[in-house]
């Protein structure tokens, strides 16, 4: 694995010209509430869309919906896991994307330190909420031993029986952290690539067509996958591995790339970003209407809803300076940024919450019963997820302050 160490930018490319660039691309700071507001968006319809799964029913003539209108139901199964994916890539290429650009590597850290803070981040609470789980479906030794060995070491998104067996959801932590390792090896290689090209659009151009490839591999994939090899959808690891996902990920890494390589450049006053923000919108949905088993839409849906919430994202944060759509109002309101700042012990708890509950008989049965049992698992989900974030998830992310900046441990008490 690639370590990024402090080098010194070659004078070429550390100007004056592009340092004042740098002071002027985005950093997580700015519109870090619109941010919060769409984490807490795509955690409540992550609860959504599985209480909706739930609910359908099955029988001779296929599977039914818990709601019977295709509108509503094109809302209510919109799947935003692509949004987690962009979002999360997006932050963390940023410093790699000024330090490539801009020569601007201040923010860019060693490849220790950045693994150590996303251990942190992630694992704790994974970690405790895995063990809990398999431990209360596996009450007697062995058990499924082999499911607990693959989510401890994030290989079950390789196995297509167990893929979504302890916690379902967290499939997608397995490629959040395939896309770690690739991030910390591609990076530093592509700085130093950067340092070796004369002009700013050559160096943007470079990182750009990087991020363009990365995309294009899981789209050709998935096209060989389906049209070639005609691997149906269910072979889950096929078409839910890094190979075939990796794409959300890719679409992040290049909008940070942009707006990076456009400074102040096209940035949009609020009357122009809504057009654009509402097409996104409109795509997604649209997208999410069409979509049926095996056909265009749904074989492709995830590169496709990559590309729009980036769309979405980047009306979002490349705005003037005082610029603030009304729709930015809902993104950076208390209830939903309260939600985005527990989103991930949402995330990780809500369907644990959900099967319980079910277990219990505490859930209406049958499709009619889908409202009622939607408000109880969002209500118990947010106190079970509001109380993981305060004693697991936020306690454990202290942690990251054992170590410094450059990695070094942190000495708490140094003598006088």
């Amino acid at each position: 694995m690639t370590a990024l160490t402090a080098t010194t930018a070659r004078p070429e490319v550390r100007t004056a010209a592009t340092a004042t660039k740098a002071a002027t691309t985005p950093a997580p700071g700015r519109r870090a509430l619109e941010l919060q507001g769409f984490r807490g968006i795509a955690a409540l319809s992550t609860v959504i869309f599985h209480v909706w799964q739930q609910y359908h029913t099955y029988d001779a003539d296929g599977s039914h919906p818990p709601v019977d209108s295709p509108y509503l139901g094109a809302l209510l199964s919109l799947e935003v896991i692509d949004l987690f994916f962009v979002m999360s890539a997006y932050l963390l290429t940023l410093s790699y994307a000024r330090a490539a650009i801009d020569g601007d590597d201040r923010s860019v850290r060693t490849a220790r330190v950045f693994l150590f803070r996303r251990a942190v981040r992630i694992l704790p609470l994974y970690f405790l909420a895995v063990l809990v789980v398999w431990a209360t479906r596996n009450p007697t030794l062995p058990g499924d031993w082999r499911d607990l060995v693959e989510h401890l070491t994030f290989t079950h998104v390789f196995d297509r029986e167990r893929i979504f067996y302890t916690l379902g959801p967290t499939w997608s932590l397995a490629l959040e952290v395939a896309f770690y390792l690739v991030l910390v090896a591609l990076g530093p290689p592509a700085v130093r690539a950067c340092r070796k090209l004369p002009t700013r659009r050559a160096r943007a151009a470079l990182c750009g067509a990087g991020c363009a490839a990365l995309f294009a591999a899981p789209v050709a994939w998935i096209g060989c996958a389906h049209y070639l090899a005609g691997v149906p959808y269910t072979d889950w690891p096929v078409y839910f591995g890094p190979q075939a996902r990796f794409g959300g990920f890719a679409a992040g890494m290049g909008l940070a790339v942009l707006l990076v390589a456009l400074g102040d450049r096209g940035r949009l006053t609020a009357r122009g970003a809504a057009p654009l923000a509402l097409g996104a919108a409109a795509g997604l949905y649209v997208l999410s209407y069409t979509s049926a088993p095996e056909n265009f839409g749904q074989t492709f849906y995830h590169p496709i809803a990559a590309v729009l919430w980036s769309v979405l994202l980047y009306a979002t944060l490349h705005l003037r300076t005082g610029q603030q759509p009304r729709w930015h109002g809902l993104l950076r309101s208390r209830s939903l940024t309260a939600v985005g700042l527990i989103s991930y012990s949402l995330y990780i708890w809500h369907e644990p919450v959900m099967l319980q509950l079910d277990r219990s008989g505490l859930l209406p049965s049958g499709r009619t019963g889908f409202p009622v049992a939607l408000l109880a698992v969002l209500l118990v989900a947010l106190v079970a997820g509001t109380a993981s974030y305060w004693l697991i998830e936020y306690p454990a992310s202290l942690l990251g302050r054992a170590r410094d900046g450059k990695g070094a441990a942190r000495d708490f008490y140094p003598r006088a």
